[in-house]
């Protein structure tokens, strides 16, 4: 497909994505958040040749929030390694919403996935003292081939003032003996990444580097191991869209990751990367017209991982 139908089926995608922005709404209980432009809208396709195609609000500088998880989890297990990422965390579906406690206290152990904020933060106290903030901002950059990648002040401060649910959780992983630092160091370094700004652009090349097995398509340079970016992928689709995520994989059937910043992180494997901008969730916290988008685009192409 040449640049001009590219073009135009993105604009049309993103026409049509458009319809739904009215059915959702912004993360207000986020402050900072909250003042995002509702209408706001992007898409971005990464192709191995190193093009990069848009529409709409694509380069508009938003926050990762829990996307960074995805960044995370491919850290620690290249980093600790897979019995050790695996030994704090489960890698099953939690059915529950991403700040949930319940499944904690009442029904396991330890976090059911690295994709809600207990796993999240379990991954984040094993990298805490491994990494600097600075160290995994650098990371960042090269995985979404972004410089500008760069902390949200406003937004880390907003959220720090807010998270009294994370602390909650962090406590309870605590004593359960899950998380071994600091709560408090935690809790920074966990958010600090969530306060990442990113755009449509950098999604997209993040999950270009997941579609072609962990090798920078541009520079030919492997930055993550194969058998860490099966594991993540893997987790994508089956825990990405929190307690969306199984009716998303039978629906759009691709490895994505949302953030309640609006984004969507979407591997088209061996192929493209995806990367999507809408601050209008539905009421799982997902973009609802990302996952519009998304559906029209897997359904018109057969992008779906187990299509014909």
């Amino acid at each position: 497909m040449d640049k001009e139908k590219i073009l135009k089926v993105l604009n049309e995608t993103l026409a049509l994505g458009r319809k739904d922005i009215p059915l959702g709404e912004v993360a207000d209980y986020i402050p900072e958040l909250g003042k995002a432009d509702k209408n706001a809208l992007g898409i971005a396709l990464a192709g191995k040749s190193g093009n990069v195609y848009t529409a709409g609000d694509a380069e508009s500088r938003f926050t990762i929030q829990s996307i960074s998880k995805v960044i995370s989890l491919c850290v620690a297990l290249e980093s600790r390694g897979y019995d050790a990422v695996f030994d704090r965390v489960g890698m099953e579906p939690s059915g529950e919403a991403f700040n949930s406690i319940v499944e904690l206290d009442l029904v396991s152990g330890k976090p059911y996935n690295p994709m809600i904020n207990s796993g999240a933060l379990a991954i984040v106290d094993l990298l805490l003292g491994k990494y600097t903030f600075t160290e995994l901002l650098e990371i960042s950059r090269k995985l979404c081939r972004d410089d500008g990648i760069r902390l949200d002040e406003r937004v880390y401060r907003s959220e720090m003032e807010n998270c009294s649910r994370n602390r909650a959780i962090c406590w309870l992983l605590k004593s359960k003996g899950i998380i071994e630092n600091d709560v408090d160091e935690i809790l920074k370094l966990y958010t600090a990444m969530c306060s990442l700004s990113v755009t449509a652009c950098s999604l997209a090349n993040l999950g270009l580097i997941l579609a072609n097995d962990g090798v920078d398509a541009i520079s030919g340079e492997r930055l993550l191991s194969s058998s860490t970016v099966r594991v993540v992928k893997t987790i994508m689709l089956t825990c990405g869209m929190y307690d969306g995520s199984g009716q998303f994989a039978v629906e759009v059937g691709l490895p994505t990751k949302s953030g309640i910043g609006g984004g969507l992180l979407s591997v088209v494997d061996k192929y493209l990367g995806i990367g999507i901008y809408g601050p209008s969730l539905d009421k799982k916290g997902n973009c609802i017209a990302g996952g519009a988008m998304l559906r029209r685009l897997s359904s018109e192409f057969g992008l779906h991982i187990f299509a014909p």
